[in-house]
Protein backbone atom coordinates (compact mmCIF):
# COMPACT_ATOMS: atom_id res chain seq x y z
CA UNK A 1 0.00 0.00 0.00
CA UNK A 2 3.17 2.38 0.82
CA UNK A 3 3.88 2.68 -2.78
CA UNK A 4 0.30 4.09 -3.68
CA UNK A 5 0.46 6.63 -0.96
CA UNK A 6 3.93 7.67 -2.30
CA UNK A 7 1.71 8.25 -5.74
CA UNK A 8 -1.37 9.56 -4.12
CA UNK A 9 0.86 12.04 -2.23
CA UNK A 10 2.45 13.53 -5.54
CA UNK A 11 -0.52 13.59 -7.11
CA UNK A 12 -3.02 14.82 -5.05
CA UNK A 13 -4.10 15.23 -1.24
CA UNK A 14 -1.99 14.02 1.54
CA UNK A 15 -2.60 10.23 3.36
CA UNK A 16 -4.75 11.61 6.57
CA UNK A 17 -6.99 12.63 3.63
CA UNK A 18 -7.10 8.77 2.67
CA UNK A 19 -6.99 7.25 5.80
CA UNK A 20 -10.01 8.68 7.30
CA UNK A 21 -11.74 7.47 4.28
CA UNK A 22 -13.58 4.34 3.98
CA UNK A 23 -12.70 2.00 1.17
CA UNK A 24 -14.50 2.35 -2.02
CA UNK A 25 -16.88 -0.29 -3.38
CA UNK A 26 -17.10 -1.48 -6.43
CA UNK A 27 -20.55 0.40 -6.85
CA UNK A 28 -19.71 3.56 -5.76
CA UNK A 29 -16.38 3.02 -7.54
CA UNK A 30 -18.38 2.95 -10.80
CA UNK A 31 -20.66 5.51 -10.34
CA UNK A 32 -17.64 7.94 -9.63
CA UNK A 33 -15.85 6.57 -12.88
CA UNK A 34 -19.36 7.01 -15.23
CA UNK A 35 -20.65 10.42 -13.58
CA UNK A 36 -17.31 12.10 -14.64
CA UNK A 37 -17.67 11.84 -18.61
CA UNK A 38 -20.77 13.48 -18.76
CA UNK A 39 -22.52 10.31 -20.64
CA UNK A 40 -26.53 9.73 -21.02
CA UNK A 41 -26.96 6.14 -19.48
CA UNK A 42 -29.79 4.31 -21.31
CA UNK A 43 -32.43 1.72 -20.46
CA UNK A 44 -31.31 -1.16 -22.82
CA UNK A 45 -32.43 -4.61 -24.20
CA UNK A 46 -29.77 -6.33 -21.69
CA UNK A 47 -30.73 -8.02 -18.59
CA UNK A 48 -29.41 -6.45 -15.50
CA UNK A 49 -26.72 -8.27 -13.07
CA UNK A 50 -29.21 -10.08 -10.52
CA UNK A 51 -27.05 -8.76 -7.88
CA UNK A 52 -28.07 -4.89 -9.19
CA UNK A 53 -31.55 -5.41 -10.13
CA UNK A 54 -33.80 -2.85 -11.80
CA UNK A 55 -34.45 0.13 -9.49
CA UNK A 56 -31.13 -0.49 -7.13
CA UNK A 57 -28.70 2.26 -6.74
CA UNK A 58 -27.15 3.03 -10.08
CA UNK A 59 -28.84 0.01 -11.73
CA UNK A 60 -29.53 1.77 -15.19
CA UNK A 61 -25.77 3.10 -15.42
CA UNK A 62 -24.69 -0.33 -14.15
CA UNK A 63 -26.88 -2.31 -16.78
CA UNK A 64 -25.75 0.64 -19.81
CA UNK A 65 -21.83 -0.61 -18.62
CA UNK A 66 -22.41 -4.29 -19.19
CA UNK A 67 -24.63 -3.63 -22.78
CA UNK A 68 -21.80 -1.65 -23.68
CA UNK A 69 -18.96 -3.82 -22.91
CA UNK A 70 -17.77 -1.52 -19.98
CA UNK A 71 -17.93 -3.98 -17.14
CA UNK A 72 -17.60 -7.35 -18.17
CA UNK A 73 -20.24 -9.40 -19.56
CA UNK A 74 -18.65 -13.01 -18.97
CA UNK A 75 -19.28 -12.33 -15.19
CA UNK A 76 -22.49 -13.36 -14.08
CA UNK A 77 -22.64 -11.26 -11.12
CA UNK A 78 -21.44 -7.19 -10.48
CA UNK A 79 -20.56 -7.48 -6.50
CA UNK A 80 -21.68 -3.96 -6.11
CA UNK A 81 -20.07 -3.99 -2.35
CA UNK A 82 -17.23 -5.44 -2.60
CA UNK A 83 -14.07 -3.45 -2.41
CA UNK A 84 -12.81 -2.01 -5.35
CA UNK A 85 -9.32 -2.82 -6.29
CA UNK A 86 -7.41 -0.56 -8.76
CA UNK A 87 -7.19 -3.32 -11.59
CA UNK A 88 -11.16 -2.82 -12.01
CA UNK A 89 -10.86 0.78 -11.48
CA UNK A 90 -8.22 1.34 -14.56
CA UNK A 91 -9.61 -1.42 -16.90
CA UNK A 92 -13.35 0.79 -16.46
CA UNK A 93 -10.99 4.41 -16.62
CA UNK A 94 -9.74 3.21 -19.80
CA UNK A 95 -12.32 1.62 -21.25
CA UNK A 96 -14.87 4.70 -20.51
CA UNK A 97 -12.53 7.58 -21.32
CA UNK A 98 -12.14 5.35 -24.84
CA UNK A 99 -8.21 5.30 -25.28
CA UNK A 100 -8.87 2.48 -27.43
CA UNK A 101 -11.17 0.32 -29.32
CA UNK A 102 -13.03 -2.45 -26.99
CA UNK A 103 -11.45 -5.22 -28.49
CA UNK A 104 -7.79 -3.89 -27.12
CA UNK A 105 -8.81 -3.16 -23.85
CA UNK A 106 -9.51 -6.49 -22.54
CA UNK A 107 -9.09 -7.64 -18.73
CA UNK A 108 -5.52 -9.47 -20.06
CA UNK A 109 -4.45 -6.36 -21.67
CA UNK A 110 -4.35 -4.07 -18.66
CA UNK A 111 -0.04 -4.50 -18.57
CA UNK A 112 -0.15 -2.94 -21.63
CA UNK A 113 -2.86 0.21 -20.96
CA UNK A 114 -0.70 0.80 -18.03
CA UNK A 115 2.41 1.36 -19.83
CA UNK A 116 1.05 3.07 -22.61
CA UNK A 117 -0.47 5.45 -19.68
CA UNK A 118 1.28 4.97 -16.29
CA UNK A 119 -1.35 7.31 -14.24
CA UNK A 120 0.35 4.87 -11.58
CA UNK A 121 3.30 3.94 -10.21
CA UNK A 122 5.48 1.40 -11.85
CA UNK A 123 4.93 -1.01 -9.05
CA UNK A 124 1.60 -0.75 -8.80
CA UNK A 125 -0.31 -3.67 -7.90
CA UNK A 126 -3.83 -4.14 -9.82
CA UNK A 127 -5.16 -6.18 -6.32
CA UNK A 128 -5.01 -3.61 -4.42
CA UNK A 129 -7.99 -2.06 -3.17
CA UNK A 130 -8.62 2.03 -3.43
CA UNK A 131 -8.12 3.46 -0.13
CA UNK A 132 -10.92 6.04 -1.29
CA UNK A 133 -12.86 8.25 -3.52
CA UNK A 134 -10.33 10.79 -3.25
CA UNK A 135 -7.88 8.39 -4.27
CA UNK A 136 -9.94 7.28 -7.44
CA UNK A 137 -10.53 10.96 -8.49
CA UNK A 138 -6.80 11.43 -8.49
CA UNK A 139 -6.29 8.41 -10.78
CA UNK A 140 -9.21 10.15 -13.22
CA UNK A 141 -7.51 13.03 -12.67
CA UNK A 142 -4.20 11.87 -13.96
CA UNK A 143 -5.56 10.04 -17.07
CA UNK A 144 -7.82 12.76 -18.46
CA UNK A 145 -4.81 15.34 -17.90
CA UNK A 146 -2.50 12.24 -20.07
CA UNK A 147 -5.42 12.44 -22.87
CA UNK A 148 -5.61 16.64 -23.00
CA UNK A 149 -1.82 16.61 -23.74
CA UNK A 150 -1.45 13.23 -25.78
CA UNK A 151 -1.24 15.06 -29.77
CA UNK A 152 -2.83 13.30 -32.09
CA UNK A 153 -2.62 13.44 -36.46
CA UNK A 154 -6.08 14.52 -37.58
CA UNK A 155 -6.99 14.31 -41.03
CA UNK A 156 -10.39 15.62 -43.28
CA UNK A 157 -13.23 14.25 -45.40
CA UNK A 158 -15.51 15.73 -47.51
CA UNK A 159 -16.57 15.74 -51.35
CA UNK A 160 -16.17 12.64 -52.20
CA UNK A 161 -18.01 11.13 -49.06
CA UNK A 162 -20.88 14.39 -48.74
CA UNK A 163 -23.93 12.86 -48.63
CA UNK A 164 -23.05 9.13 -48.08
CA UNK A 165 -24.61 7.49 -45.06
CA UNK A 166 -22.34 7.60 -41.87
CA UNK A 167 -21.23 4.45 -39.74
CA UNK A 168 -24.46 5.28 -37.48
CA UNK A 169 -26.82 5.94 -40.26
CA UNK A 170 -26.63 9.45 -40.36
CA UNK A 171 -26.11 11.76 -43.76
CA UNK A 172 -22.45 12.81 -43.82
CA UNK A 173 -22.56 16.35 -44.32
CA UNK A 174 -19.07 18.18 -45.21
CA UNK A 175 -20.35 21.39 -43.92
CA UNK A 176 -21.43 20.53 -40.91
CA UNK A 177 -19.17 20.33 -37.40
CA UNK A 178 -18.64 16.87 -37.11
CA UNK A 179 -16.27 14.30 -36.63
CA UNK A 180 -15.02 10.73 -37.12
CA UNK A 181 -13.20 8.31 -34.77
CA UNK A 182 -12.64 5.00 -34.38
CA UNK A 183 -13.86 4.72 -30.43
CA UNK A 184 -15.32 7.89 -28.82
CA UNK A 185 -19.07 6.87 -28.53
CA UNK A 186 -21.74 8.82 -31.34
CA UNK A 187 -23.03 11.92 -30.58
CA UNK A 188 -19.98 12.73 -27.91
CA UNK A 189 -18.80 16.48 -28.10
CA UNK A 190 -15.09 16.95 -28.62
CA UNK A 191 -12.97 20.61 -28.67
CA UNK A 192 -10.27 19.65 -30.77
CA UNK A 193 -7.09 22.74 -30.82
CA UNK A 194 -4.78 22.78 -34.03
CA UNK A 195 -1.06 23.08 -31.17
CA UNK A 196 0.42 24.96 -34.15
CA UNK A 197 -1.84 27.84 -34.04
CA UNK A 198 -4.09 27.34 -30.86
CA UNK A 199 -7.10 27.44 -33.35
CA UNK A 200 -9.82 25.25 -31.59
CA UNK A 201 -13.36 23.95 -33.22
CA UNK A 202 -15.86 21.61 -31.46
CA UNK A 203 -17.24 18.88 -33.13
CA UNK A 204 -19.76 16.01 -32.78
CA UNK A 205 -18.52 11.93 -33.48
CA UNK A 206 -21.03 11.21 -35.70
CA UNK A 207 -19.01 8.13 -37.95
CA UNK A 208 -15.94 6.11 -37.34
CA UNK A 209 -12.65 6.31 -38.92
CA UNK A 210 -9.90 7.13 -40.13
CA UNK A 211 -8.54 4.01 -41.06
CA UNK A 212 -5.37 5.22 -41.88
CA UNK A 213 -2.36 4.20 -39.77
CA UNK A 214 -1.05 7.26 -37.43
CA UNK A 215 -4.30 9.11 -37.61
CA UNK A 216 -6.80 9.43 -34.80
CA UNK A 217 -9.68 11.72 -36.63
CA UNK A 218 -10.93 12.36 -39.35
CA UNK A 219 -12.95 16.67 -39.23
CA UNK A 220 -15.27 17.04 -41.64
CA UNK A 221 -14.41 19.84 -44.33
CA UNK A 222 -16.13 22.86 -42.37
CA UNK A 223 -14.22 21.58 -39.24
CA UNK A 224 -11.12 21.42 -40.53
CA UNK A 225 -11.19 24.65 -41.92
CA UNK A 226 -12.01 26.12 -38.78
CA UNK A 227 -8.60 25.75 -37.91
CA UNK A 228 -6.51 24.96 -40.12
CA UNK A 229 -6.07 25.92 -44.93
CA UNK A 230 -7.73 22.44 -45.96
CA UNK A 231 -4.70 22.78 -48.35
CA UNK A 232 -2.70 21.36 -45.50
CA UNK A 233 -4.58 18.05 -45.84
CA UNK A 234 -3.04 17.18 -41.66
CA UNK A 235 -2.51 18.63 -38.67
CA UNK A 236 -1.60 17.93 -35.33
CA UNK A 237 -3.97 18.46 -32.59
CA UNK A 238 -5.24 18.03 -28.77
CA UNK A 239 -8.50 16.85 -27.80
CA UNK A 240 -10.63 17.55 -25.03
CA UNK A 241 -13.87 15.23 -24.57
CA UNK A 242 -16.88 17.31 -23.47
CA UNK A 243 -19.35 15.09 -23.05
CA UNK A 244 -22.36 13.48 -24.98
CA UNK A 245 -24.12 16.04 -27.16
CA UNK A 246 -27.38 15.41 -25.70
CA UNK A 247 -26.20 15.14 -21.88
CA UNK A 248 -23.73 18.48 -22.29
CA UNK A 249 -24.68 22.32 -23.98
CA UNK A 250 -22.25 23.14 -26.77
CA UNK A 251 -21.97 26.49 -26.17
CA UNK A 252 -21.72 26.70 -22.24
CA UNK A 253 -19.98 23.20 -21.86
CA UNK A 254 -22.42 22.63 -18.88
CA UNK A 255 -24.67 19.63 -17.92
CA UNK A 256 -27.93 19.99 -19.85
CA UNK A 257 -30.94 19.48 -17.02
CA UNK A 258 -34.11 17.82 -18.10
CA UNK A 259 -37.72 17.01 -17.32
CA UNK A 260 -38.28 13.33 -17.67
CA UNK A 261 -41.09 12.33 -15.36
CA UNK A 262 -44.95 12.72 -17.21
CA UNK A 263 -46.81 11.09 -14.38
CA UNK A 264 -44.78 8.68 -11.45
CA UNK A 265 -45.50 5.47 -13.89
CA UNK A 266 -44.73 7.02 -17.20
CA UNK A 267 -41.34 9.27 -18.15
CA UNK A 268 -38.94 9.92 -20.70
CA UNK A 269 -35.43 7.85 -21.22
CA UNK A 270 -33.94 11.13 -21.63
CA UNK A 271 -36.87 14.22 -21.95
CA UNK A 272 -37.42 17.34 -22.73
CA UNK A 273 -33.91 20.01 -21.78
CA UNK A 274 -34.39 23.11 -20.04
CA UNK A 275 -31.99 24.63 -22.74
CA UNK A 276 -31.07 23.24 -25.63
CA UNK A 277 -29.62 24.73 -29.08
CA UNK A 278 -30.93 26.17 -32.48
CA UNK A 279 -29.85 23.70 -35.52
CA UNK A 280 -30.29 20.51 -33.31
CA UNK A 281 -33.08 17.70 -32.81
CA UNK A 282 -35.29 16.53 -29.81
CA UNK A 283 -36.12 12.98 -29.50
CA UNK A 284 -38.70 11.88 -27.26
CA UNK A 285 -39.44 8.62 -26.22
CA UNK A 286 -40.55 7.07 -23.21
CA UNK A 287 -40.90 3.62 -21.24
CA UNK A 288 -44.96 3.72 -21.67
CA UNK A 289 -47.26 5.56 -24.23
CA UNK A 290 -47.16 9.14 -23.80
CA UNK A 291 -49.36 11.82 -26.29
CA UNK A 292 -47.67 14.94 -27.32
CA UNK A 293 -50.99 17.25 -26.83
CA UNK A 294 -49.52 20.54 -28.32
CA UNK A 295 -46.58 22.54 -28.50
CA UNK A 296 -46.83 26.67 -28.05
CA UNK A 297 -44.02 28.26 -30.21
CA UNK A 298 -42.05 31.28 -29.26
CA UNK A 299 -44.16 34.07 -31.36
CA UNK A 300 -47.57 32.65 -29.13
CA UNK A 301 -48.38 30.27 -31.91
CA UNK A 302 -49.92 27.17 -30.57
CA UNK A 303 -50.32 23.87 -32.64
CA UNK A 304 -52.95 20.96 -31.39
CA UNK A 305 -50.79 17.64 -32.10
CA UNK A 306 -52.60 15.06 -30.39
CA UNK A 307 -49.81 12.77 -31.62
CA UNK A 308 -49.87 9.13 -29.34
CA UNK A 309 -46.37 7.37 -29.22
CA UNK A 310 -45.60 4.10 -28.42
CA UNK A 311 -42.71 2.62 -26.25
CA UNK A 312 -41.08 1.37 -29.60
CA UNK A 313 -41.72 4.99 -31.09
CA UNK A 314 -39.84 8.15 -31.05
CA UNK A 315 -41.27 11.78 -31.50
CA UNK A 316 -38.62 13.87 -32.88
CA UNK A 317 -38.81 17.65 -33.13
CA UNK A 318 -36.26 20.07 -34.78
CA UNK A 319 -36.89 23.74 -33.47
CA UNK A 320 -37.00 26.15 -36.35
CA UNK A 321 -36.28 29.67 -34.22
CA UNK A 322 -35.00 30.35 -30.85
CA UNK A 323 -37.16 31.45 -28.04
CA UNK A 324 -39.31 29.26 -25.35
CA UNK A 325 -41.04 26.60 -26.31
CA UNK A 326 -43.86 24.82 -24.04
CA UNK A 327 -44.97 20.99 -24.38
CA UNK A 328 -48.09 19.82 -23.50
CA UNK A 329 -47.60 16.06 -22.58
CA UNK A 330 -49.45 13.85 -21.22
CA UNK A 331 -51.14 10.05 -20.90
CA UNK A 332 -53.85 8.22 -22.91
CA UNK A 333 -55.75 8.50 -19.82
CA UNK A 334 -56.08 12.36 -19.83
CA UNK A 335 -53.00 13.43 -17.23
CA UNK A 336 -51.10 16.19 -18.72
CA UNK A 337 -48.15 18.28 -18.04
CA UNK A 338 -45.94 21.17 -19.69
CA UNK A 339 -42.71 21.06 -19.94
CA UNK A 340 -40.49 24.62 -21.17
CA UNK A 341 -37.57 24.47 -23.42
CA UNK A 342 -35.43 27.68 -24.49
CA UNK A 343 -34.12 27.68 -27.55
CA UNK A 344 -30.62 29.37 -28.09
CA UNK A 345 -28.30 30.23 -30.75
CA UNK A 346 -24.73 29.14 -30.41
CA UNK A 347 -22.11 30.22 -32.82
CA UNK A 348 -20.01 27.60 -32.56
CA UNK A 349 -22.30 24.90 -31.96
CA UNK A 350 -21.84 21.65 -32.74
CA UNK A 351 -24.71 20.01 -34.03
Amino acid sequence: MQRWVLFLLAVTLPFAAFAEAPPLTRREGYLLIWNAIRRQAEETGTAPFPDVPEGSEGSLEITYGKDRGILDDDEERFRPDEILTFGDALLWLFRTRNVDELPAMRREDLGTLMARYPVTGPDADPAEAVPSASALTALMRSLDERLAREVHEVSFYGDEFHGDGTAFGEVFDMHALTAAHRSLPQDTLVHVTNVENGKAVVVRINDRGPYVPGRDMDLSRAAFARIAEPSRGVLRAVFQRLGDSDFVDPCENQPRRYQKRITRDVRFHRGIPHMFTLGGALVLQANRWFVLRGLTYPDGRFVRLQDFVGPDDRFTFAPSEPGLYRFLVGTPEGRVREMRMTVGVCKGRAE
